[in-house]
């Protein structure tokens, strides 16, 4: 009875100290993202993406497309700003657990199981660049495809960084219904290669 005692206590405060990290995660990452419409813009480029690719006149859809470069070009603009801004953030609390379970300070416990989200952005960040520049001289269909995989990779990193790396698989299936392997499959390579040489995964 006394080892349940115990465990539910340790339980306990392990998942209360998990509450305040997670809290002071959630508000230094909304403090950086808030000058931007970074969220507005990602929702609105997959909107435009499901519209185009449903219309059914070539010409309507090329209109689409071109509607939608301008969001294209400022989201890569906003995001590259945003991960230099982040970059300023102290190494201590851009570090993120790399178990797929939350662990309260998990940088100080266990900083050989972490990493450094900062250096993830700026791969976002990176990887939408040339996504929207196209440097591979994708369709406008597979453009799209590629640019939205980037962006849904991004979302996961940061609900990774403010919950738990299952947290955010979870969200991102619910949301978009699309697993993390799914895509990671669908990310350029050269986002695929760093994305696994930081994370492990």
């Amino acid at each position: 009875m006394d080892i349940l005692f115990l465990a539910l206590l340790l339980a306990a405060g392990m998942a209360f100290l998990n509450a305040q990290d997670q809290r002071r995660r959630i508000a230094l990452l909304g403090q950086y993202l808030s000058p931007y419409e970074i969220e507005t813009l990602m929702e609105n480029l997959t909107q435009g993406y499901l519209r185009a690719l449903s219309e059914d006149d070539p010409a309507r859809r090329e209109q689409i497309w071109g509607v939608l470069a301008p969001s294209e070009g400022s989201i890569a603009s906003q995001l590259s700003r945003f991960a230099a801004d982040f970059a300023k953030v102290d190494a201590p609390s851009a570090r993120v657990s790399k178990l797929a379970l939350a662990l309260p300070w998990a940088a100080r416990w266990l900083p050989g199981w972490t990493l450094d989200v900062r250096q993830l952005f700026a791969l976002h960040a990176q990887g939408v660049a040339d996504a929207v520049a196209n440097r591979a001289q994708r369709s406008p269909r597979d453009k799209a495809f590629t640019l939205s995989a980037e962006l849904f990779l991004l979302q996961h990193t940061c609900h990774w960084y403010c919950r738990s790396r299952t947290v955010a698989s979870a969200r991102l299936l619910g949301r978009h219904q699309t697993r993390h392997e799914q895509v990671l499959a669908s990310v350029s390579p050269q986002t695929r290669q760093a994305y696994g040489a930081l994370t492990g995964l």
